[in-house]
């Protein structure tokens, strides 16, 4: 049985999730239905990344993923379906694939064959009548290739990476979880060559690195490397968010110890939170 997993900025108050799983199942019936999220904030291509890139991999190969936060619907974007590490990602050209578009081992193609598609196709909802049926037709079996031409170049987001220098890794809050964990753009790999003593600096505090939330005595924080293998701030049983005031694009410094920080890599006031690089997307941000 193929895995079809859903992720879109919907909610769940509406008919818009409902819709979407009837596409599917009025061409397949035998497939299990996987809601990701429908609760990534509405019009965020970032933020939906974010949860694909976390999600993805811990499903089987030949799972089809139907990703829709879709800004730009009814506009020139184009509809992608794109082979990555053995599963299929089906969507908006937006940049919500972009974790998948790392390295060659990918292959993208426009979604424009109609009979792979709904007779009659809103303009206001693709993810009804364009990108669920041609998941549906994916879990079925057809070769990707059968959507369209091959596209060379998926819209990416300008993805906010760390960076390495003189002793200490450089890098932004990436995501807010619903704890108020700040989801930084640091990896666990970068951590390593910091030693044992490195501390983070973040929202003007200076914290110490630990393994595991119950390190940390309630309403302290702290930092650690979270499940999805990037370091993260937590409060114990509060929220690093409203604890640091910080948000997406916030700065976050590590260092092998206090003594190597510097004014213009420490700083993280209000004036450097706003220059903070955001994920951004060439796709048109036309409200649909």
């Amino acid at each position: 049985m193929v895995v079809v997993t859903l992720t879109s900025d919907f909610g769940t108050r509406d008919a818009y999730v409902a819709e979407l799983k009837a596409a599917v199942l009025s061409l397949v019936s035998d497939v299990q239905l996987v809601d990701v999220t429908h609760e990534v904030a509405p019009h965020d291509v970032a933020g939906g990344a974010l949860v694909l890139e976390a999600a993805a991999p811990w499903f089987p190969p030949g799972t089809v993923h139907v990703a829709v936060v879709d800004p730009g619907v009814g506009s020139a974007r184009r509809g992608v379906a794109l082979a990555s590490g053995g599963q299929l990602f089906v969507g908006p050209d937006n940049g919500l694939f972009t974790p998948f578009l790392a390295g060659g081992d990918w292959a993208a193609f426009e979604i424009v064959a109609p009979e792979y598609r709904r007779p009659t196709v809103s303009p206001t909802f693709h993810g009804r009548d364009v990108f669920a049926p041609a998941a549906a037709h994916l879990a079925l079996g057809l070769a990707p290739s059968r959507l369209g031409p091959p596209l060379r170049d998926p819209v990416r987001l300008a993805w906010p990476e760390a960076r390495a220098r003189a002793g200490q890794v450089a890098g932004v809050v990436l995501h807010v979880d619903r704890f108020g964990n700040l989801v930084t753009s640091i990896r666990a790999a970068a951590l390593g060559a910091l030693g044992a003593a490195a501390a983070v600096r973040v929202g003007g505090r200076a914290l110490r690195i630990v393994e595991t939330y119950a390190d940390l005595r309630p309403g302290a924080a702290g930092a650690l490397v979270g499940s999805q293998g990037r370091l993260e701030i937590a409060v114990r049983e509060g929220s690093a968010a409203r604890v640091l005031r910080a948000r997406r694009g916030t700065p976050v410094l590590v260092s092998r110890s206090t003594r190597s920080w510097t004014g213009s890599t420490g700083s993280s006031g209000p004036a450097s939170r706003r220059r903070a690089s955001r994920p951004t997307t060439r796709a048109s941000r036309r409200r649909p």
